[in-house]
């Protein structure tokens, strides 16, 4: 493999019925600020059936060019097309960097593209930098140490540990990456990229799964990763009964309750409200952490939060270190006494 032939920074830009998802905007940020050191551009993949018309808004959040892969097959998502589509991609302009959204979609799609184009893929990564590798040269052989190598950096052994990876002898270095770890820059009104069409073609196979019905989830709760302020509770809580006194404090603020994977584990909640590293990775302007010892599991998963407020009657919890507010006592006692505190303060204006 030449590896001098790989350059440019690709990110496949998801959608679903023609609408681009946040994962995409995300992915498109971090391009950018990985592109710099490069010296390099930001191409954003677009596959589907009728979504050239998406191009420019992927250009506003910083894609310099789109690759459109358009296709009747392409109309809802199917392991074999996409994968055949992202594949062949990658075979033709052969990006330095490929970046794949850590989406229900993207974690089907992304191995099995690494897969047919031979090389390896980092999974659920949470921090992303351009560097050497490794990271301290080996003594007496500082100049094996490889230079503006992709290192990616996501929890290992059950989120124990952090572990950062490269992938310095196969190109594209490709990683899935978490929603809501990366930032979408301000967009460009305006903005136009080089568009261009790439078909490879699409016959069908005996790997062509046949999608007899698409049955949407209807919810009339509010996705947590997009929620202002948010009350979370943990298994100091009690009981899934208790929540209702984390449900009323949420009812005061206009806040969305959320949970810690413990809570998950026991039932109490469903997974759709789980902030950690297994779960929803979250930055509300106002998150309180009821309950929660703080685990690295879970402030993973909040830590860019822009206040955090903690309430856990041991004052030696995890969690007091990345809180801004702490206030050790119990929270049945705690809780309703700020709601009804609040309560006053919103009646007297």
């Amino acid at each position: 493999m030449n590896l001098e032939e790989y350059k440019g920074v690709y990110v496949y830009a998801q959608q679903v019925d023609n609408e681009i998802s946040g994962i995409a905007y995300e992915l498109l940020g971090k391009a950018k600020e990985l592109a710099a050191p490069l010296n390099t551009d930001v191409t954003a993949v677009l596959i589907g059936s009728d979504v050239k018309g998406l191009a420019d808004s992927l250009a506003e959040y910083g894609a310099d060019k789109v690759i459109v892969v358009d296709d009747p097959e392409l109309k809802d998502y199917r392991t074999e097309p996409y994968a055949h589509a992202l594949a062949s991609v990658i075979n033709k302009y052969k990006p330095e960097i490929m970046l794949v959204g850590a989406t229900a979609i993207g974690r089907d799609l992304g191995p099995t593209v690494s897969a047919r184009v031979a090389t390896g893929l980092t999974a659920d990564c949470t921090v992303l930098n351009i560097g050497d590798f490794p990271l301290n040269p080996v003594p007496g052989k500082e100049d094996e140490q490889k230079h503006n190598q992709l290192l990616m950096t996501r929890p290992a052994f059950g989120g124990n540990t952090i572990a950062t990876i490269a992938c310095p002898d196969n190109r594209p270095q490709m990683a899935t990456v978490r929603p809501g770890v990366m930032q979408k820059i301000e967009p460009i009104k305006g903005a136009k990229a080089v568009v261009e069409e790439f078909n490879p073609g699409f016959t069908p196979n005996n790997r062509y799964v046949t999608i007899k019905e698409v049955v949407k989830a209807v919810s009339n709760t509010v996705d947590i990763m997009d929620a202002k302020i948010l009350v979370s509770g943990g298994r100091g809580v009690g009981s899934p009964e208790n929540f209702k006194i984390l449900e009323d404090l949420a009812q005061v603020l206009g806040a969305t309750v959320s949970c810690s994977r413990a809570v998950v584990d026991a039932g109490w909640k469903p997974k759709d409200l789980q902030v950690g590293q297994t779960g929803k990775t979250v930055r509300p302007n106002v998150y309180f952490a009821i309950g929660i010892s703080g685990a690295i599991q879970h402030v993973a998963g909040m830590e860019e939060s822009d206040i955090i407020v903690a309430i856990n009657k041991d004052e030696d919890a995890p969690i007091f270190d990345v809180a801004d507010y702490g206030i050790v006592g119990d929270l049945n006692k705690i809780v309703p006494a700020l709601t009804e505190s609040l309560k006053a303060e919103l009646a007297a204006k």
